[in-house]
């Protein structure tokens, strides 16, 4: 019989935390929520780049993937318990370039170390066992969280059951580096970062290069569709106003260098590396993998993702793709869970139905 339901925010205190790069945290404090029954069956949620640790909130106060979590939702927290981390190098209550530093009583800022998607997944790792969560029936995430996903089936093949990669493909493409690049510039370049102060404008603009990349010009033109209104003689475009907004709007929450630190996490994100390639890291890649990918995603494109999953299934492993038709392009798997939920929704439920079998 699963316990209660039950709803918890709260954080995990690591000390001396060792990076990939050599370079150690004394410290290292993680944010979490967690919901759902806690003798049941476990699902790690991983956020994206300015996402956070609020996966499923409550309904007052609804987290960004409510829609797919909740109570009867396509991950019933009746049925599993979900945990999801702010990220290490976040600003939403885990240690990152706002967090003081031990050795300067300030900030770090521009001296947080630089980190791996395998660092951000290690340190999830050591928090999960200090948690006394010691299995997981799926890892599950969009994007950045995507990439941590990818590292969890190969980091932790016996600690996990599948993992469920949305919006991702294996190594983080030369197109999308050179969006990342921008977007730090944008943020360099403000002269109120240089002057050690928070660059709202420049993260403003990073956010608007972002909004561009994150949906698709189909779902732009039938929003906007060249709406506007004339201000002393010149036309003001509502995806103007549309793009002014949500830059402004990522300044009120999210610190600059944080944004800057998790750039250079997704540009080294390269499932191959220091494994002797992509094909040689598929062959250690032992559980389950259930892709999900959109159409119009001009980040991770969905042939990507096919060919990925293609692979593992040549080699012998299990994996299955599904591909969805959206106009939101990478953003779909933060909207329209009707046309995906129902994916993840059965995969577990065979999973479930494996487990029972096996105990039987």
């Amino acid at each position: 019989m699963r316990s209660p339901n039950f709803y918890k925010k709260g954080t995990v205190q690591i000390p001396n935390f060792i990076l990939e790069s050599g370079k150690k945290l004394d410290e290292v404090e993680l944010a979490y929520e967690r919901c759902g029954p806690r003798n049941a069956p476990a699902i790690l949620v991983c956020h994206a780049l300015t996402g956070n640790q609020d996966t499923v909130g409550t309904p007052d106060e609804p987290g960004w993937w409510r829609g797919l979590i909740k109570e009867g939702g396509y991950i019933d927290t009746k049925r599993y318990q979900v945990i999801t981390f702010n990220v290490l190098g976040g600003c939403n209550g885990s240690t990152g370039p706002a967090s003081i530093n031990p050795e300067t009583g300030e900030p770090y800022r521009t001296d947080f170390p630089c980190l791996t998607v395998r660092d951000l997944v290690e340190v999830q790792f050591v928090a999960l066992n200090i948690l006394n969560i010691n299995h997981l029936r799926a890892v599950i995430g969009g994007s950045l969280g995507g990439m941590q996903v990818l590292e969890w089936g190969i980091m932790y093949p016996d600690f996990v059951d599948s993992i469920f990669p949305v919006a991702v493909t294996p190594q983080f493409s030369d197109y999308a580096i050179a969006f990342n690049h921008i977007s730090s510039l944008a943020i360099q370049q403000d002269p109120a970062w240089r002057e050690g102060k928070l660059p709202k404008q420049g993260l403003s603009l990073a956010r608007m290069i972002g909004m561009i990349t994150y949906r698709s010009d189909v779902l732009f033109e039938e929003r906007f569709e060249r709406n506007h209104i004339i201000s002393e003689g010149l036309p003001n475009y509502d995806i103007e106003s549309y793009l002014s907004y949500q830059g402004q709007k990522l300044t009120e929450r999210f610190d600059a260098n944080s944004y800057l630190r998790l750039l250079e996490v997704m540009n080294s994100h390269d499932l191959g590396r220091d494994r002797g390639g992509l094909d040689h890291a598929i062959e250690h890649l032992q559980v389950p993998v259930f892709a999900i990918s959109f159409t119009k995603d001009l980040l991770y494109p969905p042939e990507k993702s096919r060919e990925f999953v293609n692979s593992i299934q040549q080699l012998g492993g299990t994996a299955q793709f599904y591909e969805v038709d959206s106009k939101f392009g990478h953003d779909g798997f933060l909207v329209e869970f009707e046309k995906w939920g129902h994916f993840v929704q059965d995969r577990l439920a065979e999973l479930e139905a494996e487990e029972t079998r096996l105990e039987a």
